[in-house]
Parts: structure tokens; sequence; C-alpha cells
């Protein structure tokens, strides 16, 4: 049930995110990593402040006692386009979501940038030469701009554990190994 709610509020933080993309591509002059920045800002004050995250996330306020407390809170604080949306989303009932909607809205802008994540994890240390060798292939291969996120298992014995997109593609020893008692035992 959880994983439901959670990939729901996902969808809708999505289409949230992507209709302010589009809002600000209607204004050229508005910086989209400015607005980046302000949703990240609301998020982090809400989510610092217990009580502001107990009263926005409480369904028994109201909308209207929500937007003072917007209002007194960001009004002067916020780019205008990013301040009407979050009073859209507050009118809406989705401000409890604005999270979510913040790390969609930075998915767009990297989308946008020819920008990809890449979490890649090796049984060892990897020397930076050799890093960016694997950020250099990994880039050309999707012809996008890998930023990579590296991390090290030993369980995994040898070889490279790339996911992208939530896709995985795995090279590692252990993997083959898996895969290799797995045949056996098939015979």
């Amino acid at each position: 049930m959880a994983a439901i709610v959670k990939q729901n509020s996902e969808l809708i933080a999505k289409r949230w995110a992507k209709a302010l993309m589009e809002l600000a591509a209607e204004n050229e002059g508005i910086s989209k990593e400015d607005i980046l920045d302000d949703l990240k800002e609301v998020s982090e004050n809400i989510n610092s402040s217990k009580e502001l995250a107990e009263a926005i996330n409480n369904p028994s306020i109201s909308v209207e006692e929500k937007q003072i407390a917007l209002c007194k809170l960001f009004q002067s604080k916020l780019m205008p386009i990013v301040y009407n949306f979050i009073i859209a989303l507050n009118l809406k009932r989705r401000i409890n979501i604005i999270d979510v909607i913040a790390q969609e809205f930075e998915k767009e802008l990297e989308e946008m940038k020819n920008i990809v994540r890449v979490k890649v994890t090796s049984a060892i240390e990897i020397n930076d030469d050799k890093k960016n060798e694997i950020k250099n292939k990994i880039s050309e291969k999707l012809q996008k701009n890998a930023i990579i996120d590296w991390n090290i298992d030993a369980n995994i014995i040898a070889g490279l554990v790339f996911n992208i997109n939530e896709t995985i593609m795995d090279n590692s020893i252990k993997h083959k190994l898996e895969n290799l008692s797995k045949n056996i035992i098939k015979g």
C-alpha cells in the first residue's frame, strides 16, 4: 500500500514539476536553476520545522490557514513564479509533496540539459584516471553528460554494476557466478 501511495505521489509530483517547467519556459528571463533553488528552499524550510511540517500535512488545518502561513513565510523570499506555484499547490492540497516536486523538477532540468545520473558500484576503489575513462565511455554511449555517483561494495567481488534511471546493468563477478550456479542447477 505504501509503495502505491509513493508511486502515486511521484506521478502527481512529476505532473506539477512538468507544468512549472513549461511555465518557466514561457518566460525566457526566468532561470530554471533559481526556480529549483527556491523549490528546495521551501522544501527545506518545511522539513526543518517540525511544527510547520505537521501543519502542512494536517488535513484538519484549513487551506486558508495554510495559505496565511505560506504567505508570511515565503512571499518576500521567493521568485513570484515559485510563490504563486506554492500557493496553487496549497489550493489544490498538494503542498505536502513539495519535496517530491522539487526532485522531479530537478530531473526535468537535468533532462533538458542532457544530463544523466549514473550510480557505479565497484568492488574496490577506482583511480581517478579510470573513473574519467568510465565516465567518458558512459557519456559517449548515452550521448549525455554523465554525473557519476561512485560506490564501493566488496560483495560484488570484481567488475562494475551500473544503475541508470533504475535500470541495472550488472557486470560483476558475483552476478556471473550466480548465473552460472543457476545454470548448473537447471542442468
